[in-house]
């Protein structure tokens, strides 16, 4: 395998918009077992992986896949259950399920509940569980406050502590060191070791993923930063970045997700604009993007999910003068009041009009809620005076009805004067827009029902896309 100080392959053209990494093929030999494990390369050891859910629960497979055992640690039961019985808790994930069920048949994969008992166990550990925003849009760090204080009795001499989770820069070194440090009694650098290495993983696409993308790890050491890259050159597919420290592989991850926050919102004041003098942005973005420089992204309602809208925030909460990286999240999330408005104006009004959302995901294809632009775009119309129905393929009517809107039934009409896209489930592009006698507008927040032919009566919204009047309104209420 191959470790390394810098990528040593340029990122893909950015020629036509599109990138494709391809997956690295696995060149590992079975690893000789080694206890305890000290990095030896062509040798494996014992890592437990706390935090067993979306991101965590690929990589545990990953590392039994590639002969180490593997402890996966969660605080959900039914998580823990799942994986010793051979079944993977997440379902939208491609090859995962395989990949547990033959990492527990191969008796590579176990889960617990106890975390200190997993650390006391393991010769490495790979902490990832959430940090998200508090209502202060500041980090919150109970997760991994939780998670750490569970491992940090069961710190041992020789163990490799990684944080896997996006943190602000410093966390790593100024928090969580010294908490390691005091309950175990033991000093990082000279009794242990711990490092810093981002997941940089997409939901359903994680395994492809992981070995595609270079793997950076940054220790809070140079004795640190080895050991984990040696770690990860024993599990990874992909090429191991080695950075300088911590710190300088903290603000890669937060670097790389806030350039796309940014781009994002560049491309929705482009949208605003191009609505404006009757140009199709969409036209605009292929032909820049034909100059490999340019790599505009695409409009929409909004950005979603646990990293591009949470991780410029940890940017924020340490350096609050970046003015860009503030002024796109204003822009992002504004995306949400801009289609209302748009749908105010179609309709009149939205005092009591009934209005059908597409999607609650925050993208489509992930069962997940998180930061989607789904919760305030119901919430608004709700405030508007709108009755709100809502369909999402994902999820079943009550989990729909939680997010306060009424279930739709997939197929059946209704009465709905608007038809909102929040995701582009490509399932909606089937919808029988004649079953809605009532419809007059389609707000499509995701610019993925270009082309679907509308009833004349219906008015067409994209983002950034040139709109159609109806040629015939319906009949009055």
């Amino acid at each position: 395998m191959t470790i390394v100080r810098r990528p040593s392959h340029p990122a893909p053209s950015l020629l036509g918009g599109s990138i494709e990494t391809p997956a690295s093929a696995c060149r590992h030999a079975e690893g000789r077992p080694a206890l305890p494990w000290v990095g030896e390369p062509g040798t494996v050891g014992t890592v437990a992986v706390v935090g067993a859910g979306k991101m965590g629960l690929p990589i545990a497979a990953l590392y039994a896949g590639h002969g180490w055992s593997v402890i996966a640690v969660d605080v959900q039961e039914a998580v823990v259950d799942a994986i010793n019985a051979g079944e993977s808790p997440v379902a939208e994930e491609p090859g995962l399920a395989e990949r547990v069920r033959e990492a527990r048949s191969a008796g590579r994969l176990r889960a617990t509940t106890d975390g200190t008992a997993a650390a006391r166990k393991a010769d490495v550990v790979v902490i990832i569980v959430p940090v998200l925003l508090d209502d202060e849009q500041q980090p919150d760090y109970r997760h991994m406050d939780a998670a750490v204080a569970a491992i940090a009795p069961a710190v041992h001499p020789g163990l490799m502590v990684i944080f896997e989770t996006t943190l602000p820069v410093g966390d790593t070194r100024g928090r969580y060191v010294p908490r390691l440090e005091a309950a175990s009694g033991l000093r990082a650098t000279a009794d242990f070791f711990v490092a810093f290495s981002p997941e940089r993983i997409l939901s359903g696409a994680a395994l492809q993923n992981l070995a595609a993308y270079p793997k950076l790890v940054g220790g809070i050491g140079a004795a640190s930063g080895e050991r984990a890259a040696a770690f990860y050159d024993s599990v990874i597919d992909a090429e191991v970045v080695l950075m300088s420290s911590a710190e300088a592989a903290e603000l890669t991850k937060l670097a790389e997700t806030t350039y796309r926050d940014v781009n994002i919102a560049l491309a929705n004041e482009l949208a605003r604009y191009a609505d404006r003098v009757g140009v199709d942005l969409q036209e605009v973005i292929v032909a820049a993007n034909s100059q490999p420089y340019s790599h505009l992204h695409q409009p929409g309602l909004g950005v979603g999910g646990h990293c591009i809208p949470v991780y410029p925030h940890f940017l924020l909460s340490r350096a609050p003068e970046m003015e860009l990286v503030e002024l796109s999240r204003r822009v992002n999330d504004g995306q949400v009041g801009l289609a209302i408005k748009a749908i105010q104006k179609a309709l009149g009004g939205l005092e009591g009009v009934p209005v059908l959302v597409l999607g609650l995901t925050y993208r489509e294809g992930v069962k997940e809620l998180a930061y989607s632009r789904a919760m305030p775009l119901i919430e608004r119309l709700g405030f508007h005076g709108a009755v709100v129905s809502a369909y999402d393929p994902l999820l079943t009517a009550e989990e729909v009805e939680r997010c306060c809107a009424t279930a739709y039934r997939w197929g059946a009409g209704g009465p709905f004067r608007a038809i909102v896209t929040q995701t582009a489930d490509p399932l909606f592009r089937t919808i029988d827009f004649d079953a809605f006698p009532d419809l007059a507008v389609v707000f499509d927040g995701r610019n993925s029902l270009r082309g679907v032919i509308l009833p004349e009566r219906v008015a067409y919204r994209g983002v950034g896309v040139p709109g159609t009047q109806p040629t015939a309104q319906p009949a009055a209420r």
